[in-house]
């Protein structure tokens, strides 16, 4: 792939009609509506959950067919197996390292100390016991021990009309090395499979213009219900793991872009829509069909496109994992449970383990967390109500870390591949 330098450029949209902006508008408007006017603000939830409910109808189409045509037109299984081993290389080993990071930030920040919280106080409290019942049943349904019984779907096209990201990305790789296999046979199949991209990401553009209405919903709803004055108490706790990520996206994540001959900056001024829609919208669904089509603009190859980016979206949960330890070791900390290095490690296996197993639910950071302290009793599940009203602040920061390690991943496993034109990203980038 080529840049053609003699193309007419295209002319610049106006700063008010890009979406970004409209987006960062939507978003300030919200916090102000929910600060002001809180009863209000909670109405506008509809907007919110209407908007994703939109993106969510879609979602699963798109993960469907990229994955299906980017086998199918490898015509050479060994080649899709060398690109997802070496994804899920990549995925296992920044996964980890983002558990140890914030198991060591909460060690030596341990923001949770001073809380002296009574887990036995919860009971007293129906509305917290239903909560916490909950999660913890939700939890327990996707716990790693159901994994291999959530990835199976009951028939090959049922998981595009469900919720269970896991059983889409499993019919899609059955069907596209079926696909691969029959390549001669299969060719009209295939065919009709890349030409119906097509019409799937018309309809994400368009519902893309709805994305400020469903910032405004998210953040009106978000202010007007939990209020700013709750970041008061646990205002430090949001701001370590805001810091905690950011560390990691600028110096992790920019020590292995400067390394594979790019910049974390760049990258994330590429990809800012997005960015700013998953911040507005707390979600990294939403953005997920933009950012394949920019990474293919971006010069990489459709193919590890198509294979990276749906199964990092799964497997590849940076934020949520620094949201794991973290947020665990808090409520350890909060609830004077002290715990010693190799219960520490275990904790830390266990969240690895349970990420993976709720890997397909989605806004799965609260579920995960329920996961990991079910099947690691020390720490006690009702402290999880101590981070209740400040949670929705933090999982807009997991959805952004998540997003932007997904971004890195596809770009690396390209290089690696041979499968990136770096002339063509480093155009791009500028």
């Amino acid at each position: 792939m080529e840049v053609d330098l003699s193309a007419k450029p295209v002319k610049p949209k106006k700063w008010y009609k890009v979406l970004y902006f409209q987006v960062i508008v939507a978003i300030v408007i919200g916090v102000l509506l929910g600060h002001f006017n809180p009863g209000l603000g909670q109405k506008m939830q509809p907007l919110a959950d209407g908007f994703i409910s939109l993106i969510k109808m879609i979602i699963a189409p798109v993960i469907f067919v990229t994955i299906t045509v980017g086998i199918a037109s490898m015509n050479d299984l060994k080649k899709v197996g060398r690109v997802t081993g070496k994804a899920f290389i990549y995925f296992i080993t920044f996964s980890t390292l983002a558990l140890i990071i914030g198991m060591i930030v909460s060690n030596l920040l341990r923001p949770g100390d001073g809380f002296n919280f009574d887990p036995a106080s919860v009971v007293k409290n129906s509305d917290d016991a239903t909560k916490l019942s909950s999660y913890a049943t939700s939890a327990h349904d996707h716990s790693f021990t159901h994994f291999i019984l959530d990835i199976i779907p009951k028939t090959l096209m049922s998981p595009l009309t469900g919720e269970n990201i896991l059983q889409v990305l499993f019919a899609a790789i059955m069907f596209g090395i079926g696909l691969s296999l029959t390549a001669e046979k299969s060719k009209p199949v295939i065919d009709f499979f890349q030409a119906i991209t097509h019409p799937i990401f018309k309809i994400v553009e368009l519902l893309m213009k709805l994305a400020p209405i469903g910032a405004f919903g998210a953040m009106a709803f978000t202010i007007g219900k939990t209020g700013i004055q709750s970041l008061n108490k646990l205002g430090e706790l949001v701001l370590i793991f805001y810091g905690t990520s950011a560390f990691f996206v600028i110096v992790v994540l920019g020590l292995v872009a400067r390394y594979n001959g790019f910049s974390i900056f760049k990258l994330i001024r590429y990809i800012k829509e997005e960015i700013f829609l998953v911040f507005g919208t707390s979600s990294s669904e939403p953005a997920l069909p933009g950012v394949i089509k920019k990474l293919e603009k971006a010069g990489c190859s459709s193919q590890v496109v198509g294979l990276v980016i749906p199964t990092g979206y799964s497997f590849n949960l940076d934020g949520t994992n620094i949201y794991m330890t973290l947020a665990a070791l808090f409520i350890a900390q909060a609830c004077n449970v002290e715990l010693t290095l190799s219960q520490q490690i275990t904790l830390l296996v266990v969240a690895m383990l349970s990420s993976k197993g709720a890997a397909g639910v989605s806004g799965a950071g609260f579920i995960t967390l329920a996961a990991t302290l079910v099947v690691f009793p020390k720490v006690p599940i009702e402290g999880m109500t101590l981070i209740f009203g400040v949670d929705k602040f933090m999982s807009e920061c997991r959805a952004l870390t998540n997003f932007i390690g997904n971004a890195v991943a596809t770009i690396v496993v390209a290089r690696w591949e041979k499968q990136l034109d770096e002339n063509v990203l480093k155009e791009v980038l500028k």
